[in-house]
């Protein structure tokens, strides 16, 4: 009897090892979803935090400019070339399919020649500043999971700021400021994220890599997701588990990766020199030929999948909970 107690009971240990091999300990305080596999050791259970798979999320981006008025063509007006600021027989002309630059080209299918892009009118009013406020609105909580990156067509914005919003876009904080001289735009030290650590991570900084003038091989501007995570999950971001059991106890960071909506503030065109050509305001104004924003809807880890329902994501709550991010029971 002892024996045939002995036994059932070894079973049972090697049966529950057998099932915490795939469990990670870190995930011991979430709700968990499992699914079953393949392995060598034939079908087993695999434990995973329940969230939804990252994804494209311009796909459901709802998109406003300030002043709205702000896109060139209305009336027509002439620009200079990109590459050369000094040929200025390019004309924008919203009545013209071929010649419009609406705000819908920062989020088309890029691969065409030429690249279609976003175009603001020129800086025609100077000394007046040419700001542009461009809000990205989801109507949803997300949690960001890869660089957000822009593409300008024109040269890179003199100074700009990146905001968010956690609070469908009742206030805003700075994400990260852009600028060629960070001290005179904005009085702050210029830093990348290279200079950050683990404890400091949520520091908002000024970058000073991403502000040329006209550079053809210089049109992009990153706000550097995935090297925030490598602080907690290593450089090739393999310990991914560590960084949600960091994300499930510290609000703060959990925050810092959350948004409901961007804002991308241009505050100055590029000018590719100290003083601005007053002979020639063609040559300054702003061009973005695409935005990539990518991550998953946030669902308190109660869901695995994200549905978009009358032009809205809603997460598919499991765990006998409900609401837009699964926050109620």
């Amino acid at each position: 009897m002892y024996l045939s107690r002995f036994l059932s009971l070894h079973a049972l240990w090697v049966t529950v090892s057998s099932v915490m091999q795939h469990y990670p300990s870190v995930w011991g305080h979430y709700d968990v979803c499992k699914t079953q596999i393949y392995t060598e050791e034939g079908k087993v259970w695999d434990y995973m935090a329940c969230q939804p798979e990252a994804r494209d999320m311009i796909k459901y981006v709802k998109v406003t400019l300030d002043p709205p008025d702000i896109t060139c063509g209305d009336p027509p007006e002439t620009f200079c070339a990109m590459g050369n600021p000094y040929m200025c027989n390019n004309e924008c002309d919203a009545s013209t399919q071929e010649l419009a630059h609406p705000p819908e080209l920062m989020f088309d299918l890029e691969g065409r020649h030429p690249s279609t892009f976003w175009q603001s009118t020129t800086w025609k009013d100077y000394p007046k500043p040419l700001h542009v406020n461009i809000t990205l609105s989801w109507n949803k909580t997300i949690e960001l999971t890869d660089n957000i990156v822009i593409t300008f067509e024109s040269g890179r914005p003199d100074q700009m700021i990146l905001e968010k919003s956690l609070d469908y876009g009742r206030t805003w904080q700075p994400y990260q400021y852009y600028a060629t001289d960070c001290l005179d735009a904005f009085h702050m030290d210029p830093k990348s994220v290279r200079d950050l650590s683990q404890h400091t991570v949520l520091e908002i900084i000024c970058t000073e890599e991403y502000s040329t003038g006209y550079m053809t091989n210089s049109k992009i501007i990153h706000f550097e997701i995935k090297d925030r995570f490598a602080f907690f999950a290593g450089p090739r971001l393999h310990n991914m588990a560590s960084l949600y059991g960091q994300l499930d106890t510290t609000k703060k960071l959990r925050d810092f990766f959350t948004i409901t909506d961007l804002r991308i503030r241009l505050l100055r065109p590029a000018t590719g020199e100290i003083y601005v050509d007053e002979q020639h305001l063609a040559r300054y104004f702003y061009a973005i030929s695409d935005i990539r924003v990518y991550g998953r809807c946030k669902c308190n880890l109660h869901a695995t999948g994200c549905k978009e329902e009358n032009k809205r994501l809603l997460c598919e709550c499991e765990h006998n909970t409900t609401g837009p991010d699964c926050g109620k029971c």
